[in-house]
């Protein structure tokens, strides 16, 4: 089969177009075929050496949408069937979606009903699911203010569009580094647009609800601008900052305001589904902003990592 494999960490150009063995079944495991996968930011610090649990040659892609091509648990993972895979150790304990088939673990193979294409559906996965968890962790009210900080990121988008889905009533403000963004921000679902300058909200407005996707580097900023009685969801890392140092809530979490997260490693059948349903009867515009084909996942990361990206970049698998 082809394959996209990182050899040794590096940058895009470490990501080789190849041809590697297809993996053979095993018990527990069953075998998917490849339709199309999401990129993420994750993969690019692992790909660059920042996952030191990683061990090279990996093949990376921590997400896949695809149809079963060979089954060790027929019942419940029949041959064809549409599946989604997400996390659970993909592309990092083991190959992930990254090639044309991906060897995984039944356990975390999800059998789904869509009636998206493939591109489409590959959105879905790490992207769509973490913006559904978090929202549903800030217990989105009508009419809430909500605040999307890393609203270009791809579940800055999706999370936008649900938002809007869920209640057209909440207002939603997207943050970004580039002004120059907004008219396209608007187009993707945000009703304002505030700039994010060296980590600090350029705004004195309060949000109800906050969903920062910057993580760490910004929560205490995010939390400084929480109205009372409302909820900060620190759900990303886009900010590459993986812990808040000397963190003492007394101080950093302002009296009557809640903080909370949401990890898509936690992932559940029936809310997987319930998403889909909600994107499919309301109509939800889910298609990514960029699509590559699997030789071109260098190109991709590259997009990615050039800050001039805005939603969700998906490679179809040919």
């Amino acid at each position: 089969m082809k394959a996209v494999v990182v050899e040794q960490a590096g940058g895009p150009e470490a990501l080789v177009y190849k041809e590697v063995p297809t993996p053979k079944v095993k018990p527990g495991w069953s075998l998917v075929q490849v339709k199309a996968f999401g990129v993420n930011h994750s993969e690019i610090f692992t790909r660059a050496g920042q996952s030191p649990s990683v061990k090279f040659p990996r093949i990376l892609g921590i997400e896949c949408v695809g149809v079963i091509a060979e089954t060790t648990d027929p019942d419940n993972l029949p041959e064809g069937k549409t599946v989604i895979s997400l996390m659970g150790g993909m592309g990092r304990d083991f190959d992930g979606g990254y090639a044309e088939y991906a060897l995984l673990p039944n356990e975390q193979i999800i059998p789904v009903h869509s009636n998206l294409k493939w591109t489409d559906l590959a959105s879905i996965p790490e992207t769509y699911y973490t913006a559904y968890g978090a929202l549903t962790g800030l217990r989105l009210s009508q009419g809430d203010a909500l605040l999307i900080r890393g609203g270009t990121s791809g579940v800055g988008v999706a999370a936008a569009k649900l938002a809007k889905a869920i209640d057209r009533d909440i207002h939603v403000t997207g943050t970004t580094r580039d002004l120059g963004k907004s008219d396209l921000m608007k187009q993707k679902g945000f009703d304002d647009v505030v700039e994010d300058k060296d980590d600090k909200l350029q705004t004195k407005l309060q949000y109800d609800k906050i969903l920062d996707l910057i993580g760490p580097k910004t929560i205490e900023n995010s939390l400084a601008t929480l109205a009372v009685n409302g909820i900060v969801s620190s759900t990303g890392e886009l900010g590459g900052i993986w812990s808040v140092k000397d963190f003492d809530p007394i101080m950093m979490i302002p009296n009557n305001r809640y903080l909370t997260s949401f990890e898509s490693g936690d992932v559940k059948l029936t809310w997987i589904q319930d998403l889909l349903n909600i994107i499919e009867e309301k109509h939800v515009d889910v298609s990514p902003s960029k699509i590559y084909d699997l030789t071109q996942v260098d190109l991709a990361h590259a997009y990615l990592e050039s800050g001039q990206s805005i939603g969700k970049v998906v490679v179809e698998v040919n």
